[in-house]
């Protein structure tokens, strides 16, 4: 293995955090350059058509790949050294096979689902999931003959667990299969964690020729604070806009798997042409050398301003990953390394009191999205969820009291006065 792959260093792993500085990357291919440039091209020269047949030959699944062969570069919509370097960078976090990057992280979602599923499967989904996930499963699936069942997040491991079973009972039953489990934890807004290794075992344990696949929406907490792969699953997902981009100015996605299912995914983003651009690429891998930092400033800036709204008179509730008792604790004590930045709180009122508390805020910005540098607040019941019905919103718990919070990178100190300031407006 060439030493830009090399994960060792004098018998050492190294961390992930070191790897994202150079790992994946010749600079002796690039005139020396010590950051890959940007590889703004749609094509590339074969050195000879020998070459240009072998390339053809692997991406199209003619021959199997050699050991120590690269995949030869051919065009952007198949590959560009851009994403390649992306792809090896994002796959050491989640320790996987493999990496894809897409151009939006519905584009990575839509893609492997259209990969995994055919007319007569069906999908099991946890509820709430992100508004454009729970679109394309109970509208758009549908169409081409894929069925679609629910379970409530909300209702703990035993109703997954159940759920699991008898949704691969019934399409067995009418000829078909539960062709993927799909999983968002924590749950979007109100931080409801879902037991991972407790689906994997359920799926394992159906004795289905054909196994489902279980994928993990892992945008809110990956890579840091959970591993969706080490825990069993098949799949992990982001939206690389939040967390991984980090700071508000791109869009992007990516799935990370094993080599089989990646494979699978693979052929599909070709075809569907969802891969992203080198340029979102670039910008994707130079975000990548501060992640840690910044997850890790975000998560202690939202640890102690939820621990100091917990004490405020006007707010009845905090909505932090594994802040529930019981349960809830347990599955985060065993699958989370942390709570991230982004929480919900609970105001004492409804609509009119969150407003109030919103246009009051200064440095907290209003507007949706999460995971950037800089803070933001949102109203679910009224933005990102006001498509649910009065009585959905009352199962998932977004009331008209709620407000989402995602922490930045600023001075905690600054956040809090800003925090103190717009709920004396309520």
């Amino acid at each position: 293995m060439s030493h830009h792959k090399s994960r060792t260093l004098a018998g050492r792993d190294l961390a992930p955090e070191t790897l994202m500085m150079g790992f994946g990357y010749d600079p002796t291919l690039s005139e020396g350059a010590i950051k890959a440039p940007l590889f703004q091209t749609s094509t590339f020269v074969f050195r000879s058509a020998e070459d240009g047949k072998r390339f053809f030959e692997v991406a199209y699944g003619l021959r199997e790949k050699e050991p120590d062969e690269a995949l030869g570069l051919i065009y952007s919509r198949i590959n560009n050294p851009n994403l390649e370097i992306l792809e090896d960078r994002l796959a050491v976090w989640d320790r996987a096979d493999r990496a894809l990057v897409f151009s939006s992280g519905m584009a990575a979602i839509s893609t492997a689902m259209l990969a995994l599923t055919r007319p007569g499967d069906t999908v099991l989904y946890a509820a709430p999931a992100y508004g454009g996930t729970e679109y394309l499963f109970d509208r758009i699936l549908p169409r081409y003959g894929v069925k679609v069942a629910q379970v409530l997040a909300t209702g703990g491991t035993e109703a997954l667990k159940q759920a699991i079973r008898d949704t691969a009972a019934k399409a067995a039953e009418g000829g078909g299969r539960l062709a993927v489990v799909y999983l968002e934890t924590p749950s979007n807004p109100t931080n409801q964690v879902v037991d991972i290794a407790a689906a994997v075992a359920e799926v394992h344990g159906l004795g289905q020729a054909d196994r489902p696949i279980v994928a993990v929406d892992n945008t809110f907490l990956g890579p840091l604070w959970q591993r969706p792969l080490e825990l069993g699953a098949d799949l992990s997902l982001y939206s690389l806009t939040k967390y991984v981009g980090g700071h508000s100015d791109l869009i992007a996605g990516g799935c990370l798997g094993s080599a089989e299912v990646m494979a699978r995914i693979a052929e599909m983003r070709t075809i569907c042409g969802t891969a992203t651009d080198p340029h979102t690429a670039w910008l994707l891998s130079r975000s990548l050398e501060t992640l840690h930092l910044r997850m890790e400033r975000s998560q202690d800036n939202a640890r102690i301003l939820a621990e100091r709204l917990r004490a405020h008179e006007k707010v009845t509730d905090v909505l932090v990953a594994g802040g529930g008792a019981g349960e809830q604790r347990a599955i985060f004590e065993a699958q989370c390394q942390g709570p991230g930045s982004t929480f919900s709180i609970r105001l004492k009122g409804g609509e009119a009191e969150a407003f109030r508390m919103l246009n009051a805020l200064r440095l907290f910005k209003l507007a949706v999205s999460l995971g950037g540098s800089e803070s933001l607040a949102s109203h679910p019941s009224s933005m990102t969820h006001s498509d649910y019905s009065t009585e959905a919103k009352g199962r998932c718990g977004i009331g008209d009291d709620l407000i989402r919070l995602s922490v930045g990178v600023e001075n905690v100190e600054d956040l809090w006065v800003d925090l103190e300031q717009a709920l004396a407006a309520v």
